[in-house]
């Protein structure tokens, strides 16, 4: 047993100085201090150090005889010492499976979503996991180099050529015709096993039970740990919605709808400035493109067909936004294997904050219409 292998090797310890201690081979391991390893580490304090170099240091008795001044609690404490890390060892190979990704340990948890996965450095004290931010697939140092401090705040999210926004299901008002704050996920389609960002709606409960697709709300668009990086705002609607996009408590862009009797036709500013128009012809019609006054494509948003179930049932819509890039050397990682939408110039970090307003409006205008009894 390992308590009898630790009473062995403390007998033996016979060499020792006055007031120094030895290993069971007769390694000096110090003057005020005892380490004695049995499948672990166990120190002493210094007087009790003290005290076993005085009793073994003058000894000259048989290794094999028991000295008397040897407690039995102390060997009660050696034995429960031993037991407790070797039960805590168990517990840890039980709990933690290591896996190798390009020469770094990597801890697998339960999945928040499909594929992804955490380092062992994000690990926070209790425990949780910590989603990793997908680096940005076109290069913020050329043409999306960020102008502005707000521009640099939102480029981790934005510097991509794709993203995949979708839309949550809600089940109470699947259930219930009880309406939801709506909820999305925002993907780069070169790292699909872990999002970019998420949306959250943030409304008052009896304006959205009462006012439906017409109520107030404001939305904040965060980055893969949470940190909100701009928030779009959507005042209450009659004839037809607006959505303001703002940075760092600074509105930066606007999207208007104009009336029409079946087309869908949007306005979208920079500030004071129009730097594109989308005109859908409606029906069922799909494909909002951005274009600038000389009718050259700046970027595209697509709403994908997720299913006749997902479709006929729920809310669930799923949204493509191709901002494209004008420049092939911008492209990193993936992203260089991706063929990419053809723009005349590439949209600059603002701009694409309210075109990502912009996919959110459509949603709530023409795509929700599930909710109630």
């Amino acid at each position: 047993m390992n308590w009898v292998k630790g009473f062995r090797c403390l007998c033996k310890i016979t060499k020792a100085a006055e007031f120094g201690v030895t290993d069971c081979q007769g390694n000096a391991l110090g003057k005020f201090r005892l380490p004695v390893s049995v499948e672990g580490n166990f120190l002493w304090s210094k007087q009790s150090a003290m005290a076993v170099s005085r009793q073994f240091g003058s000894s000259s008795r048989n290794e094999n005889e028991v000295d008397p001044h040897l407690s039995r609690d102390f060997l009660v404490q050696l034995w429960i010492s031993d037991k407790k890390m070797k039960n805590s060892r168990r517990k840890k190979k039980r709990m933690i499976k290591y896996g190798s990704h390009g020469g770094q340990s990597k801890l697998q948890y339960p999945r928040l979503f499909s594929g992804s996965s955490v380092t062992e450095d994000n690990i926070l004290n209790e425990g949780k996991p910590s989603l990793k931010q997908p680096p940005p697939t076109q290069s913020v140092s050329g043409l999306l180099k960020p102008e502005s401090p707000e521009e640099a705040l939102v480029a981790p999210l934005l510097a991509r050529s794709n993203l995949l926004i979708t839309r949550d299901i809600e089940w109470a008002n699947l259930v219930l015709g009880f309406e939801q704050e709506n909820r999305y996920a925002i993907v780069d389609v070169c790292y699909p096993q872990s999002p970019a960002g998420f949306i959250r709606e943030q409304s008052n409960v009896l304006a959205r039970q009462l006012l439906r697709l017409r109520r107030p709300f404001v939305a904040s668009i965060t980055d893969a740990t949470g940190n909100e990086l701009f928030r779009v705002r959507r005042p209450f609607w009659w004839i037809t919605s607006s959505i303001y996009a703002e940075i760092d408590g600074k509105e930066v862009g606007v999207v208007h709808r104009r009336w029409h009797l079946w087309r869908r036709v949007y306005d979208l500013y920079l500030g004071n400035k129009q730097f594109a128009v989308v005109e859908n012809p409606g029906f069922w019609n799909w494909t909002f493109t951005l274009k600038d006054i000389d009718g050259q494509v700046l970027a595209e948003i697509d709403r994908d067909w997720r299913g006749f179930g997902f479709e006929i049932f729920t809310d669930a819509g799923q949204y493509v936004i191709r901002f494209g890039s004008s420049d092939p050397t911008s492209k990193t990682g993936l992203a260089e294997a991706i063929q990419e939408l053809d723009v005349i110039r590439p949209l600059t970090l603002s701009e694409r904050a309210v075109a990502v307003a912009l996919a959110i409006s459509l949603d709530n205008d023409y795509f929700s219409r599930h909710g109630g009894w």
